[in-house]
């Protein structure tokens, strides 16, 4: 290789390398801060840019995207003197590449540092339980001394976060402890409040069961009274029917009976042998000791030695007229008609009785009664409708008296 050759391939290799020193490319969300001569020239913005070879150099490459810096857990003690460990997370971003070059020589230890600082002031006020619920307060304390401090070195503190509070392990356990009281208490309480709740529902359905309840025995007590009373009154009613037409049976018996007494006229020998029938049950009382026979005995078996025929010349009772169909004079199958007497006694005439009307009551109808058209879903609601006035049955002297002026029998003879 000749010498030309030699000193054409070294010039070539000097010019590669001026212009390699001349051009420099920045990445995007970057920065390059270049010094001139040592002195602070530029900030390079992304893209290609020329340096002067030699004397321009390119002093550091800042990132200027946000970034994230977890530190180590920092001892910190609390107001009531209890140590914990506390791991932070520290969000920034460099807003200014020269003063974060030239402001601070390392601006990650700077943070670090003062973010341990700041925590410690910050947690120190705050009891255990405080520092453990005020996690928010104290990110928002932390960043607002990180940002005001960190401002002149071209940094700005986005955000701070608490990762973990760690207490001591007697702490925990008796935080766990604590934590299980308090739950189990809680359970005691609940439990309590629904025992509490279950008993007022009880006694409000019980109270509401006891007042359905009374209503209830109110409305059929109501209604057994109202059946009761429309029973009794229809009982009372069928009693006073029944009476009056028994009333008017015995009225109607009298009256036959009186009628047919008329009818038979009887005479003193009927008479006695009615009054020796009743001698023996006046004797039948077991308090009877003595017997008197009365005076009138003698005339009783005058009277029925008549009723045998003793005495001719009476006519008995005994004797029956003979048929019209018979013979006049002679002694008929019914008995013979005594010498003495007179001409014959016409034929009695069997006079039928009208029973039509023996049964009939003027009283309305046991239906027809007020009381038994009372209906029971009206109790309480409507009144009670009066009942209406039935007519009162005649007396038997009115029935007897009307009976004589319609004709039925005669009216009896003093005399007799």
């Amino acid at each position: 290789m000749t010498p030309a050759l030699i000193a054409v391939i070294v010039i070539a290799a000097l010019v590669v390398f001026v212009l390699a020193r001349s051009v420099t490319i920045v990445p995007q969300a970057q920065a390059k801060v270049i010094e001139r001569l040592g002195r602070y020239s530029r900030t390079l913005s992304p893209g290609l840019a020329l340096l002067v070879p030699f004397v321009d150099r390119v002093r550091a490459t800042i990132d200027l995207r946000e970034q994230v810096i977890s530190f180590p857990p920092q001892p910190v003690i609390t107001s009531d003197n209890l140590q914990v460990g506390i791991d932070t997370v520290l969000y920034f971003q460099v807003t200014d590449p020269r003063l974060a070059v030239y402001g601070i020589a390392n601006y990650i230890t700077g943070m670090e540092q003062l973010t341990t600082t700041t925590l410690r002031n910050v947690v120190g006020g705050l009891n255990l339980e405080g520092a453990l619920t005020g996690r928010d307060g104290i990110n928002s304390q932390l960043r607002e001394v990180l940002d005001g401090t960190t401002g002149p070195w071209g940094l700005r503190v986005a955000r701070v976060e608490i990762k973990a509070i760690d207490p001591p392990a007697s702490i925990r356990d008796s935080m766990e402890k604590q934590m299980r009281a308090d739950r189990d208490k809680r359970a005691v309480i609940l439990t309590a409040e629904g025992q509490r709740q279950s008993a007022i529902t009880t006694a409000e359905g019980q109270k509401a069961s006891a007042i359905l309840s009374a209503e209830g025995k109110k409305q059929a007590a109501i209604l057994e009274a109202e059946a009761e009373r429309q029973s009794r009154i229809l009982r009372a009613e069928g009693e006073r029917a029944a009476l009056f037409l028994q009333a008017q049976g015995q009225a109607k018996s009298i009256e036959t009976v009186f009628q047919a007494i008329h009818d038979g006229k009887p005479d003193s020998g009927l008479l006695a042998y009615q009054y020796l029938q009743t001698l023996p049950k006046i004797a039948q009382g077991d308090a009877n000791k003595m017997w008197i026979v009365p005076s009138e005995f003698s005339k009783a078996l005058e009277g029925l030695s008549r009723l045998g025929g003793g005495d001719g010349d009476a006519r008995s009772w005994l004797d029956v007229d003979a048929p019209s169909g018979g013979a006049s004079g002679g002694n008929g199958a019914g008995g013979a008609v005594p010498s003495g007497a007179g001409p014959t006694e016409p034929a009695r005439a069997a006079t039928s009785l009208d029973t039509s009307g023996w049964f009939e009551s003027q009283l309305p109808r046991a239906a027809d009664q007020p009381e038994a058209k009372i209906e029971l879903s009206t109790i309480g609601v409507q009144p009670v409708v009066p009942p209406a006035e039935v007519p009162a049955p005649p007396p038997l002297s009115q029935v007897t008296r009307e009976v004589q002026e319609q004709g039925g029998y005669p009216p009896p003879d003093p005399q007799e």
